[in-house]
């Protein structure tokens, strides 16, 4: 289905129908063989059983052709794993984020998005790391997977043959919400594309209120906080955004229950230490501080947004 769709896709899919086609045929021949001799060598037909002291020749074949097959493998996959490894110097880069349970991608000009728009034709170096716990980045039409290990620098690099939206997500289990840990890559022309990257933050209508209202939720599904707060009341992993701004709530510090008012100050602390108080009826240590990655300007905008849900 997804035949092409990078550079990547025909080389990784001969290794792997090779593979495939070495493994059915010794699942086959070998166990054809074991129900012919099932039949050949039942106590009816062979009521005494004949010694066989050994064959030389049998042996070195059967440790000559396996030798040869798995050699062939490590051909096939040394090959493919050295062109995974070794991107073009001219290639196009952009910094990936994960976290518990949303990607960030971040490009040269600064801007960041929750969907990765690369070019048609040009080679893409995703730059890959981790705010919280081990993840993996996994584009299955391209047949690139990468870990994303906290502290560790790691990359991937492809290039996109067919325009499309291709699913991208997490392979390797980050916790609650790893299954909804998952988001696209857009393979757009090189014109669009440029186009796209040229276009400045997106410009709200002449009304005043509504300006203050979509940066702040830029921010949000750009750093991924919708992954776990709702915006229509539904209760994740998180709170919900919705109708909690100047209302007041319970919440449990050193196992003690607390009332507060949600406001701006008590927004700023949720996204700078989001441990230190813990709204009732959820859990500690699920969310990771935001104090490096999110500005006080731009927690102005996100409680600008969440007064806005009412």
């Amino acid at each position: 289905m997804f035949s092409g769709a990078s550079n990547f896709v025909n080389s990784v899919d001969r290794t792997t129908m090779f593979i495939f086609l070495v493994a059915l045929f010794f699942l086959v021949g070998i166990t054809a063989t074991m129900l012919y001799f099932v039949y050949r060598y039942n106590k009816t037909r062979s009521p005494k059983s004949a010694f066989i002291e050994g064959n030389v020749i049998l042996e070195i074949i059967w440790i000559v052709i396996p030798v040869i097959l798995v050699a062939m493998m490590f051909s096939y996959g040394w090959k493919d794993w050295k062109m995974l490894k070794s991107p073009p110097k001219n290639a196009f880069i952009i910094t990936s984020t994960a976290r518990m349970w949303s990607w960030s991608f971040k490009y040269p000009s600064g801007r960041i998005t929750d969907t990765l728009y690369v070019p048609m034709n040009k080679p893409v170096i995703v730059n890959v790391n981790s705010s919280d716990v081990i993840h993996s980045l996994y584009i299955p039409a391209f047949r690139v997977k990468q870990d994303v290990v906290p502290g560790n620098k790691n990359f991937l690099w492809f290039i996109a043959e067919k325009e499309g939206t291709y699913d991208l997500f997490c392979a390797e289990y980050c916790g609650l919400r790893h299954a909804y840990m998952t988001t696209a890559v857009v393979a757009m022309l090189p014109k669009a594309f440029d186009n796209w990257y040229k276009e400045t933050a997106p410009v709200a209508a002449a009304n005043i209120a509504v300006k203050k209202v979509l940066p702040g939720l830029a921010i949000i599904k750009n750093n991924g906080c919708i992954a776990c707060h709702s915006l229509d009341g539904t209760k994740i992993v998180g709170p919900s955004f919705k109708g909690i701004y100047g209302e007041k709530t319970t919440i449990v510090v050193n196992g003690k229950e607390q009332q507060v008012t949600v406001d701006d100050n008590y927004i700023l602390e949720s996204v700078y230490e989001p441990n230190a108080k813990i709204v009732k009826g959820f859990q500690p240590n699920l969310m990771q501080p935001f104090k490096d990655i999110i500005t006080k300007e731009q927690v102005k905008d996100i409680a600008e947004y969440i007064k806005s849900l009412k």
